[in-house]
C-alpha cells in the first residue's frame, strides 16, 4: 500500500492518505478483497500501485459502461508505468467483461501525469465543474 500513504498521491484521489497500518489492513479487506475488478501494480516483485475497474451504468443487468481507477506511488511516476497498466487494464477488462461497452475515467484537470497515462487510448470529452467525480 505504498501509493496510500504518499500525500502526493492521494491528493487527487477520493480516499485519504493513510495513517496506520490497521486503515491499510481495512482497506485490503473491505473495498479491495470484494471489489469486481482490481489488480495489483508490481514492478520487480514490488507492490508500486493498483488499478481498479467498477461498473458504473447498468442496461438490461449488464455492465454496460465502467469507470477505471488507479494510483501509483510517486516514486514511479514519469516511467510509463502507469500508462502500460491502463493499456493492460482496459484490454483485459474488455476481454474479460463482454458486455462492457465503454470504459470511462474520471481526472483531476490539474492531474497532468493522470492525464498523460490515458492518452494513450482515452479520448478526452470534457470536463465536469466543482471536481464532480474526482479520481
Amino acid at each position: 500500500m505504498v501509493r496510500a500513504t504518499d500525500d502526493r498521491v492521494s491528493r487527487f484521489s477520493t480516499w485519504d492518505t493513510f495513517t496506520s497500518k490497521e486503515e491499510g489492513i481495512s482497506y485490503i479487506t473491505n473495498v479491495v478483497l470484494p471489489h469486481p475488478w482490481y489488480r495489483a501494480i508490481c514492478l520487480h516483485d514490488r507492490l508500486v500501485g493498483g488499478i481498479s475497474v467498477r461498473p458504473v451504468a447498468l442496461i438490461r443487468d449488464h455492465r454496460s459502461t465502467s469507470q477505471i481507477g488507479y494510483g501509483l506511488a510517486s516514486a514511479y511516476w514519469g516511467r510509463g508505468i502507469m500508462t502500460r497498466a491502463v493499456k493492460m487494464a482496459a484490454a483485459a477488462v474488455f476481454r474479460e467483461w463482454s458486455e462492457l461497452l465503454r470504459l470511462q475515467a474520471l481526472v483531476d484537470v490539474e492531474n497532468v501525469g493522470s492525464i498523460r497515462a490515458l492518452e494513450a487510448g482515452f479520448r478526452r470529452e470534457g470536463v465536469l465543474r466543482h471536481g464532480e467525480g474526482k479520481s
